[in-house]
């Protein structure tokens, strides 16, 4: 999601608490942003999928994604998550109330940049997921003109974010275990001037934003 507020890890609970229904609007207010990404990550999600999204926020994502069950470390997000009729836990990715080997799919969509370890939550991530299960990442990527904007902030959220190329994210989910990537992106264009909905394509190096699907072997 683009405009996502981005601060220190210590922070973040309590900065999407006090604007947990100033971001969901935000969904509303950038239509065809959202649509966007939503169209490039629906690329690689099956409906018969038992599926978790970490870091699910207010659920506007897994409530058009069909995914029945998420997490996340805000209370305040995480009440408009349940509003949504979604199955929803109050849990840090480095330690997920789950037992092993219980999901199809595990997704992170513009998560990984505010997790303070990301081997943690990925190795975290792999106990979850069945064998030959599905890791879904959606991303800024860093190199794009968005990520770079981001990066060249002076807002005090923007300079505490880490941000990720594409390949950054690949050696990550390699030291942990997965392998047969696919890749979708979107967002070529500027995101504040979109009128409609932007296609994704295969592939990464165009587009702001970037989806890694990786398959646990």
């Amino acid at each position: 999601m683009v405009g996502r507020v981005l601060v220190k890890m210590s922070t973040i609970p309590e900065i999407f608490d006090k604007y947990a229904l100033k971001y969901d609007k935000w969904y509303e207010e950038n239509e065809f942003i959202y649509l966007s990404e939503l169209e490039a990550l629906k690329y690689f999600l099956s409906v018969k999928s038992k599926s978790l999204e970490i870091g699910t926020g207010t659920g506007r994502f897994a409530s058009d994604l069909n995914i029945a069950v998420g997490v996340d470390v805000s209370f305040e997000m995480l009440k408009l998550a349940h509003a949504k009729c979604l199955n929803v836990f109050k849990a840090n990715g480095e330690r997920l109330p789950f037992k092993d080997n219980v999901f199809d799919t595990v997704l992170m969509i513009t998560t990984l940049c505010f997790i303070r370890n990301p081997l943690v939550v990925l190795s975290e991530t792999k106990r979850v997921l069945r064998k030959s299960g599905n890791i879904i990442l959606g991303i800024i990527d860093k190199n794009s003109v968005l990520g770079k904007q981001y990066i060249s902030s002076d807002s005090a959220f923007y300079a505490h974010a880490n941000f990720f190329s594409p390949q950054e994210v690949i050696d990550l989910l390699e030291k942990v275990g997965f392998r047969n990537f696919s890749f979708r992106q979107t967002l070529f264009n500027d995101p504040r001037k979109l009128d409609e909905c932007e296609f994704s394509k295969p592939n990464y190096g165009e587009g702001s934003f970037v989806v890694i699907k990786a398959q646990y072997s």
